[in-house]
């Protein structure tokens, strides 16, 4: 899927033969949506040992094309008036430099239909909102060699559960809020907000979300301060502490463009926050949202266009999804690795064997100028991702490859990886008499 940049099993296969049998891989009962999505966190914990690590967390609703007659066992998506899977996916960024550093959890499934039963009158556990709590304790489990973990989330995650369960010492939470909650100290959260003194006014930069919400700039100020929110009344686990001491940072845009919706951000988060430069740093990690939504991105209409599969099951489409989610991880690792910046080592990305084919490869690929050769530490993610890109039609010069480029470097990259194994096992197998 990295290589060709789809999920189409024709394409995948390249030929007859080869789409028999990844029909046949996602068709196995031996292979699972959960053994997949468990294989996600293969090399992540040891990655991120001894970071700071942004533990991101979304819910992305994947739209396939049915009719009537061919819903294919899926199950409702988009409020209901479409037919799909949701992939939820964490993934660790690296605080600092806002490297993505790869996959840490997550979910796969197709809703079995609308659950009559209220929200609210559920416990928990037979709540999809349970998710956000299942990824951050399954984040304590992988990220055990961190410095510091903060799990990071937008405002579905505004669940109390997550707030009263999962924080513990150097496992933090910041998230967007959602309820207007009531406080220990009396009054609600919003109106607190609003009262806290201007701490400082700084221009931020917005990414692009859709069509709607493109890339801009926004003067915005902060406001933040210390809050104490109540356990709901209607909160069915009565042994969640009572009240949850946190630290709220308000974000609000001034003058707005005309016709353009201002941005309010009423940040939550466990973190110690002394002054404002410690609040405008939780300003700076929630911002780092973006990695997750450009993983979204790439898994459909920018990358691999997933929801244009058309395999025949409910069951298929999710195992589809578990490795599209993890292809496009990978694809955005590659493309965040080529600076050197957090000077991961190639075997993220790469097996030993395909290092071995990288080491022989490289200084073929290496010119007589200054620039044209590879400075990067051998077995490191950006000499790795310089020698794709060299396959891919780089030149070295005017601007770092992209998206694109790598693309057409591992294309090049696996044929001769694949023509190599096969002489190294004829030179192994066949004997001189």
């Amino acid at each position: 899927m990295v290589v060709r940049k789809t999920v189409c099993l024709r394409r995948l296969g390249g030929n007859r033969g080869g789409e028999l049998r990844v029909g046949r891989f996602f068709a196995s009962p031996k292979v699972t949506a959960g053994k997949l999505v468990e294989g996600w966190a293969d090399r992540t914990g040891e990655t991120c040992a001894g970071r700071h690590i942004l533990a991101i967390q979304d819910t992305s609703e994947v739209k396939f094309p049915t009719t009537a007659q061919r819903r294919r066992g899926l199950g409702p998506v988009k409020k209901g008036n479409a037919y799909g899977v949701l992939v939820h996916a964490m993934v660790a960024v690296d605080a600092a430099s806002g490297s993505c550093l790869g996959l840490v959890g997550g979910d796969v499934w197709s809703r079995d239909g609308v659950n009559p039963m209220p929200h609210r009158q559920r416990p928990l556990a037979d709540r999809e909102s349970v998710r956000w709590v299942n990824t951050a304790q399954r984040a304590k489990q992988v990220l055990t060699s961190t410095a510091m973990v903060t799990v990071v989330a937008d405002r579905e995650a505004d669940i109390y559960p997550a707030w009263g369960a999962v924080p513990e010492a150097n496992f933090h939470m910041l998230g967007r809020a959602m309820s207007d909650r009531s406080l220990a100290s009396g009054g609600t959260l919003f109106t607190a907000a609003a009262q806290f003194p201007v701490a400082g006014r700084r221009t931020i930069e917005l990414r692009a979300h859709d069509p709607a919400h493109p890339k801009r700039t926004a003067v915005v100020e902060l406001r933040y301060g210390g809050v104490e929110i109540c356990r709901p009344r209607d909160e069915h686990d009565r042994g969640l502490p009572p009240t949850v001491r946190l630290r709220l940072v308000d974000v609000r845009e001034i003058n707005p463009p005309a016709g353009v919706e201002p941005l309010h951000w009423r940040l939550l988060s466990t973190h110690e926050i002394p002054d404002a430069a410690g609040a405008w740093q939780i300003v700076g990690w929630y911002q780092l949202r973006w990695v997750i939504e450009q993983l979204f991105r790439v898994m459909k209409s920018q990358g691999l266009q997933l929801e244009d599969s058309q395999l025949a099951s409910a069951e298929r489409l999710v195992k589809l999804a578990a490795a599209a989610t993890k292809a496009a991880c990978v694809d955005i690792q590659l493309t965040q690795g080529r600076d050197g910046t957090d000077q991961m080592p190639a075997s993220n990305l790469f097996s030993e064997p395909e290092i071995q084919t990288l080491v022989v490869l490289g200084p073929t690929l290496e010119g007589t100028t200054g620039r044209q050769q590879n400075h990067h530490p051998m077995r490191s993610l950006a000499w790795a991702a310089w020698i794709i890109a060299r396959l891919g039609g780089w030149n070295c010069y005017y601007k770092p490859p992209g998206p694109i480029t790598f693309r057409r470097g591992m294309e090049q990259f696996y044929p001769i990886h694949r023509g190599r194994q096969l002489e190294m096992m004829l030179k192994r197998d066949v004997r001189t008499p």
